[in-house]
């Protein structure tokens, strides 16, 4: 996608999806065949719902057609959240993990898997669960030591609902 083409859909989509209070995570245009293919990821704080990503994506859709953003050909728009296997790249993703496991890569090569307990604009502060009946370890993780983080799927975690009742 070209730089002009990304920074014409991200003008026009980030208004539209602002509007809903989400955040406009990534936007990716590439080929199927003859048709285009306009994925639109978005994200809040709470989560994204099925039936708000089908409101947005009419939305995004009816202006699209009053452009030409996305050129005169055929096209599939696609808006959905982010899938569980995203990177955690930007501080709020980081807060939106909080409590969450997150395998990190650090810079130096080591990997760790911790629960992320806190997130300042410096680093998070983490829970390294101890092995075989060991306490878990607090840890510190500077954002510039982070090479690579993402969310570990936990099948058996507590939502902070549960928690919660």
């Amino acid at each position: 996608m070209s730089t002009t083409q990304s920074e014409r859909l991200r003008g026009l989509l980030e208004p539209l999806v602002s509007a809903r209070d989400l955040d406009l995570e990534e936007i990716e245009v590439s080929r199927a065949g003859r048709r285009g293919v306009l994925r639109v990821i978005v994200d809040s704080e709470d989560g994204v719902e099925l039936d708000t990503c089908a409101e947005l994506s009419r939305t995004i859709s009816a202006a699209l057609d009053e452009t030409d953003a996305m050129g005169d050909g055929e096209y599939v728009l696609e808006v959905s959240s982010p899938g569980a296997d995203r990177p955690l790249t930007e501080h709020r993703h980081y807060v939106r993990a909080l409590g969450r496991l997150a395998k990190l890569t650090l810079t130096d090569g080591d990997e760790l898997v911790a629960r992320i307990i806190a997130v300042d604009d410096e680093g998070l502060d983490l829970e390294v669960p101890g092995v075989k009946g060991r306490k878990p370890t607090a840890r510190r993780a500077a954002f510039a030591d982070i090479a690579r983080a993402r969310v570990e799927i936990e099948f058996n975690r507590k939502d902070k609902k549960e928690e919660e009742a």
